[in-house]
């Protein structure tokens, strides 16, 4: 039985076995299967389908056909595509409307912690470009589901918002002209409104620095503890405490919608 191994999985690895992915289980898997399964019932086609658990212990999942980036650079063009960038907002819109009635098992287990409550979605956590699957121009959804959990839509949407808008700074370290400023906010824009974001944008461009400072302090908490993947990924947190310092200087214009956005 051949196993290919598949590109990314920092966390936990990734293998293809006769067109099904295997992973290492975790604490957590049995719920996000639970998810994935709720998802599966309510006919959400954007994640891969939960199967079980092969004889080795390994979580098995259905494979999402079509193209990642991987480990190529720079990212193909997709990744800056009006167009996926609002399909991207429609999937987030779906995704939290279908779990905003999820019921969690009753061991429930988060990667993040916490639990499902009034007012929570099950967020996917890490629904950025490294983790999007897609068919030419066509999102067909998201991989590794290890980190989902429940949340805000806020949260959710805002660690979207750092990596597709993008959000998050250049990784050169250079600053942003007036042109590229006003680019990010039409994006930030066409993002919400896919999403149908009817809530205070103002007062969402606060909610972008805790995300991004949340996800940096994960990364190097468990750096801390020795986890290798986290090591290597240091340079992301560093990236995400930048990035959160430089959003928080937006002026409030960045956040308003211009004339002819919801």
């Amino acid at each position: 039985m051949r196993e290919e191994t598949l590109a990314g999985g920092n966390t936990t690895g990734a293998v293809l076995i006769d067109g099904f992915v295997h992973k290492r289980a975790s604490p957590w898997t049995a719920t996000v299967h639970a998810v994935l399964r709720h998802l599966e019932d309510a006919g959400f086609a954007g994640a891969p389908r939960a199967l079980g658990f092969d004889d080795q212990g390994r979580e098995v999942l259905t494979f999402l056909p079509g193209e990642t980036i991987g480990d190529r650079e720079p990212s193909p063009a997709w990744t800056s595509a009006d167009s996926m960038l609002a399909q991207v907002g429609r999937w987030l819109r779906g995704l939290h409307d279908l779990t905003a009635g999820f019921t969690a098992p009753a061991e429930e287990c988060w990667f993040i912690g916490g639990a499902m409550g009034p007012g929570l979605v099950v967020g996917h956590q890490d629904a950025a470009p490294y983790n999007a699957v897609v068919d030419g121009d066509r999102l067909v959804g998201f991989c590794d589901w290890d980190i989902a959990g429940p949340s805000s839509r806020e949260w959710d949407l805002a660690f979207s918002a750092l990596t597709w808008v993008p959000l998050a700074s250049p990784r050169d370290g250079a600053g942003l002209s007036g042109p590229d400023l006003r680019e990010r906010s039409r994006r930030l824009h066409l993002l919400l409104d896919a999403y149908g974001y009817d809530g205070d944008r103002l007062a969402f461009g606060a909610v972008v620095p805790e995300r991004a400072r949340r996800q940096a302090g994960v990364i190097r908490s468990m750096a801390g503890a020795g986890d290798p993947a986290s090591i290597a990924l240091l340079p992301i947190a560093e990236l995400l405490e930048r990035s959160a310092t430089d959003v928080e200087t937006l002026p409030d214009t960045f956040w308003r919608p211009s004339a002819g956005s919801a």
